[in-house]
C-alpha cells in the first residue's frame, strides 16, 4: 500500500502542490491526469525520492519516506519522459549494463526474457536502430530489473506508435493483475488513460479532466 498524507512542495514561495493525499493498493494501476504546470512530473519525482516534499508525509507499507530512503529505493522502478539509455550499446548490452547497477541479481536469460515479455525482441540489435516504440519498452524493462513493488511511469509511450503503446499497455496490465504491482501512470491520452488504468487522479484547477473522464464512466478523483 502506499500512503500520502498532505504533500506540500513548494519552490522559493511558490507552492506546485499543496495537501495532496491519496492511496494506491496492490495491484492496481493509476492514472494522473492534468494541464502542464499542474505537478504531475513534481509528483512523481516525490514518490521516486528524485526530490524531498516540503511537508508532508509518504508511507510505501510499513515503511516512511522520511527514515527509510534507502530501503524505499529498492522497492521503486521509476521512468521519466526522457529515455535513458545507452545509444551506442545493443539491447543486451544495455540490459547487462544496468543488471550490474541493479539491487536485484538477474541472468542474462532473465534479462532477455523481460523483454521477450513485452514484445522487444531486437536483442542483438544496436538501440541506435530501434524505433520509438522499442527504445520505450527497454528503457521500461530496465526500471523492471530490480522487481519494484511501485511502477512510477512518466508518459512512457508519447511519440509511440499505436502498435508499441497497446503492448506495453498489456504488459503493463497483466504485471498489475498477475504480480500486484503499483503502477502511477500520467499520460495526456485519454483513450490509453481509460484503456490501461483502474482509476484516476486529477491534479490541478482546471475541471476539464475530471469532467472528460467523468463522461468515460472511469473513476476520477480531484486531487489539490
Amino acid at each position: 500500500m502506499l500512503n500520502v498524507n498532505e504533500l506540500q512542495k513548494k519552490y522559493k514561495e511558490k507552492a506546485v502542490l499543496e495537501n495532496v493525499s491519496f492511496q494506491m493498493k496492490p495491484g492496481e494501476i493509476v492514472g494522473l491526469v492534468g494541464e502542464n504546470g499542474a505537478g504531475k512530473s513534481t509528483l512523481l519525482q516525490l514518490l521516486a525520492t528524485v526530490m524531498k516534499p516540503t511537508q508532508g508525509d509518504i508511507q510505501l507499507g510499513d515503511l516512511s519516506y522520511v527514515s527509510n530512503v534507502k530501503e524505499i529505493r529498492r522497492e521503486i522502478g521509476y521512468v521519466p519522459q526522457e529515455i535513458a539509455i545507452w545509444e551506442e550499446f545493443t539491447v543486451e548490452e544495455n540490459m547487462l549494463f544496468f543488471e550490474k547497477l541493479s539491487w536485484k541479481k538477474r541472468t542474462k536469460e532473465e534479462c532477455r526474457q523481460l523483454c521477450l515479455d513485452m514484445q522487444l525482441t531486437h536483442w542483438k540489435e544496436g538501440v541506435q536502430s530501434l524505433s520509438g516504440g522499442m527504445k520505450r519498452k527497454l528503457n521500461l524493462a530496465i526500471s523492471l530489473l530490480h522487481n519494484p513493488v511501485l511502477l512510477l511511469l512518466d508518459e512512457p509511450t508519447v511519440g509511440i506508435d499505436l502498435k508499441s503503446k497497446m503492448e506495453i499497455g498489456s504488459y503493463l496490465r497483466n504485471l498489475a493483475k498477475n504480480e500486484g504491482k503499483m503502477i502511477m501512470y500520467i499520460s495526456h491520452d485519454m483513450d490509453e488513460i481509460t484503456t490501461v488504468c483502474d482509476r484516476v487522479y486529477s491534479i490541478g484547477k482546471d475541471p476539464f479532466y475530471m469532467d472528460l473522464l467523468t463522461k468515460n464512466e472511469i473513476s476520477v478523483e480531484q486531487l489539490k
